[in-house]
């Protein structure tokens, strides 16, 4: 039987989820998907992880919508004239691992009645959950990982990115349960090495 699907989701927009997708990809080399872009159509998330993959072995798996406007994908969808059908947002066909990359965080709306959590829901998948630490981040990091534990989607563990705050990480820890899947640390220039060396620092 074939892995649950992996599903990147953040606690806020610009969080590092196309890092961490592209560090999973590489380390796994296992296959990508963005379902949704919203913007940036001429250098999408699927084409930066891409640009910070090496192996031969993932595959990179077309958008189900491409949006033209760097909004909501609800918002950007409407600006195009289309509305968002969750129903046509189908798993590509794969016998790899495949990493799916939402576009911002879990209550981001689709269109006007289905958000982020529920596509996760709807195409089965298991949520790595990215948190990154500054003030508010404990806050968006319990709420996040409380919506999931209600909609009973299961959580494979939680990434950090960035900067370390050792008392944000111990009680996002213990009041969550989550495990610790690994901390990615800044990297500049964040190019292949820095992927690969990323790598060493996750635990899956």
């Amino acid at each position: 039987m074939r892995n649950k699907p992996i599903f990147i989701t953040g606690i806020d927009t610009g969080i590092g989820k196309t890092i961490v997708s592209a560090v999973l990809v590489e380390k796994l080399k296992a296959d990508y998907w963005k379902p949704i872009q919203s913007g940036d159509l001429e250098w999408s998330d699927t084409n930066k992880v891409q640009s910070l993959v090496t192996n031969t072995t993932s595959c990179f798996h077309p958008e189900a919508y491409r949006l033209s406007q760097p909004c909501s994908p609800h918002k950007s969808a409407a600006i195009d004239g289309i509305n968002i059908d969750p129903q046509k947002i189908v798993l590509p066909s794969t016998n790899n691992t495949l990493i799916i990359e939402g576009a911002g965080g879990l209550m981001v709306p689709l269109n006007n009645s289905f958000l982020m959590i529920g596509l996760i829901r709807h195409l089965g998948a298991e949520v790595i959950l990215v948190s990154q630490n500054y003030l508010g981040s404990i806050n968006h990091t319990l709420l996040s990982i409380y919506a999931l534990k209600k909609e009973q989607i299961p959580i494979k563990g939680i990434i950090f990115n960035g900067t370390k705050d050792i008392y944000s990480k111990e009680f996002i820890l213990e009041h969550s349960g989550l495990e610790l899947l690994g901390h990615i640390p800044e990297y500049d220039p964040l190019d292949k090495k820095a992927v690969i060396d990323a790598g060493n620092y996750i635990m899956l």
